[in-house]
């Protein structure tokens, strides 16, 4: 038996007086209103109801029934709104780990404008490049900029990260522009080496695939230091637009190579599989995904 379900019916009856009206109001049918009621009674082993053919009230045990159905139902109406209150209102502490240099130019001022939103919310930001394991380190949400590879996580897309080659002025009037991935070769390459595929670099145009091995002057893990280097003029850098963006856009960087692209990046969310995602998670990959969609201001 359905006892919450027999609980509403038989408590809807003695409000309305009828088992048709009652099962209008739940959008069940009389019968199926009368099954409950008589589920109930069964179970109960006392009848609650008198009966006519178009009329049902209470007797003396189910006055006393009704009163008692009435407070349980209310108390677990209660309970709802509680917890629907607390799913709209999110609480409690949010760990979230991310890349250290996304993290401390795009990832920060979005973090406090959520803070702003959801003041009862603390947040434990972490930034690391190392690749952490989102389970074993605890956290709600892994941000995490590559391409992933199959795992029982679940990724959600937050935005694309596009790559350009470039260098500074000073450095291509002395050395001059390459204009084909071939000639890269012959410059002063900066590298990113931790990635998967080494320190290759990919670069795609019409004529096909280019594969380039730097003979790198500096090989470091945190891209801002090679767009710094590259801003001094110690060589060429691919970096991701995130981070070289307000350089090529104020000339202190240029970008070449125009039509060879780098394959792009993604930064993904991820989490574990749960049944019911909690709602701070939820609101908080909501809101990276609205506040990096579309054409990320670091690419205008």
């Amino acid at each position: 038996m359905d006892k919450l379900t027999s609980l509403r019916a038989f408590v809807k009856v003695v409000e309305l007086g009828s088992f048709s009206e009652a099962g209008r109001q739940l959008r069940l049918s009389r019968s199926a209103i009368s099954k409950y009621v008589s589920e109930l009674e069964q179970s109960l082993g006392v009848q609650l109801l008198n009966r006519t053919t178009r009329h049902a009230s209470p007797n003396e045990n189910g006055q006393a029934y009704f009163e008692r159905a009435l407070a349980v139902l209310a108390d677990l109406d209660a309970a709802d709104q509680a917890v629907a209150q607390a799913q709209a209102t999110p609480r409690g502490l949010l760990r979230v780990n991310a890349p250290m240099s996304f993290g401390t130019l795009q990832l920060g001022p979005a973090v406090a404008d959520f803070m702003a939103d959801y003041p009862e919310l603390q947040i434990h930001l972490v930034l690391s490049d190392d690749q952490v394991d989102p389970t074993q380190g605890g956290f709600d949400v892994t941000l995490r900029i590559a391409d992933l590879e199959s795992s029982s996580l679940i990724a959600r897309k937050i935005v694309g990260i596009e790559r350009v080659i470039c260098a500074s002025p000073g450095y291509l009037e002395e050395h001059g522009v390459p204009t084909t991935p071939a000639e890269l070769r012959k410059h002063a390459l900066l590298t990113y080496g931790f990635l998967l595929t080494g320190n290759q670099w990919k670069l795609t145009g019409r004529d096909g695939d280019h594969w380039i091995q730097p003979s790198w002057n500096l090989c470091v893990n945190n891209a801002e230091v090679l767009r710094d280097a590259a801003i001094k003029g110690r060589g060429v850098a691919l970096l991701p637009t995130f981070i070289a963006g307000d350089a090529l856009r104020e000339g202190a960087l240029r970008s070449f190579l125009g039509d060879y692209k780098a394959p792009p990046l993604t930064l993904y969310a991820i989490y574990p599989p749960t049944r019911h995602l909690a709602v701070k998670v939820r609101l908080f990959i909501d809101f990276l995904v609205a506040r990096f969609a579309g054409v990320p201001k670091w690419d205008v």
